[in-house]
């Protein structure tokens, strides 16, 4: 039966749940609480990352909600991302990685993606991450933000293709190239976005569809995203708008609505590879983690 403990399995055997929880923009205590929401009302995927600045709450968060569920750790599906700034060599690399575990709390993670492919960097950090796999550290390994042309670099260079790539993916950027060249290499695309930012809440095709079938917009798209077999990450720091979002196994769209929200992709993307500042000075996302005014706090 389709639910929040529905999986996909990866190219290394990996179950992962097709629909997850995501923190990014969360401050510590907004993660924390929002993780430990989405565990006790079914959610079993949680996705962050040491750029989010909030690895700490997040992990605080798996834990409070393994306390008031009396689930047991191996019942969550914990992703994780590399920093940028951490990317290099095994050595700088694993070092990061152990401070990582350190503030998520946890032994292991199961997926440990590439958050960006830096310059001169993304092929070697690659490499250091299969070692993790292979000592046993994470469960699989993949990739975020990584073009056609790029993720033939890596799999050309690499001793393991990696499971996921994490897209922004949503009703007007849908990626048909990449999500085509992934699919064919055995790559499984998870979208970041997947409402589009909230914008895509405000289309009068979805707007038009959530009045159809008497769901909210959020609900239209991410049922889309589920027929269309794309694993995703939502987020929500408000409890309900948690819950709200996952009720969309009680329905399904047509085909032909399907189709019609499929009319909608306009390869428009919030941001992208060649906006990073690590490749253009003047972009917006360099070599510094978020930094929130509650993240020396006690949690």
């Amino acid at each position: 039966m389709a639910g929040l403990e529905s999986t996909m399995e990866l190219n290394n055997g990996v179950k992962m749940p097709r629909f997850g929880l995501g923190v990014w923009k969360s401050d510590n205590h907004a993660a924390r609480d929002s993780v430990a929401a989405a565990i006790r009302n079914g959610y079993r995927a949680i996705d962050t990352a040491k750029q989010y600045g909030n690895e700490r709450g997040t992990g605080a968060g798996i834990k409070l909600g393994l306390e008031q569920t009396g689930l047991k750790r191996e019942d969550l599906f914990v992703t994780t991302k590399l920093f940028n700034g951490d990317q290099g060599n095994y050595e700088r690399i694993s070092k990061a990685f152990e401070g990582q575990l350190k503030d998520l709390g946890l032994d292991y993670v199961d997926l440990y993606l590439m958050h960006w492919p830096v310059d001169k960097t993304f092929v070697e950090s690659y490499q250091a991450m299969e070692r993790l796999l292979q000592e046993g550290k994470v469960r699989a390994i993949g990739v975020s933000n990584v073009d056609n042309q790029r993720m033939a670099q890596l799999i050309e260079a690499a001793d393991i293709v990696p499971a996921v790539n994490q897209m922004e993916f949503n009703p007007t950027n849908q990626e048909q190239e990449v999500l085509k060249f992934d699919s064919s290499h055995g790559v499984t695309m998870t979208a970041w976005s997947p409402l589009g930012g909230g914008n895509s809440l405000k289309n009068p095709v979805i707007t038009k569809l959530a009045e159809k079938y008497g769901r909210t917009a959020a609900q239209i798209i991410l049922r889309w995203e589920w027929q269309r077999n794309i694993i995703t990450v939502t987020k929500s720091v408000h409890e309900q708008r948690v819950i709200d979002n996952s009720h969309i196994f009680d329905f399904e769209l047509s085909d032909e609505d399907v189709q019609t929200i499929n009319q909608l992709d306009q390869g428009k993307r919030s941001l992208w590879y060649d906006d990073f500042k690590w490749h253009n000075p003047d972009g917006p996302y360099g070599d510094s983690v978020a930094a929130w005014d509650d993240s020396n706090d006690e949690l």
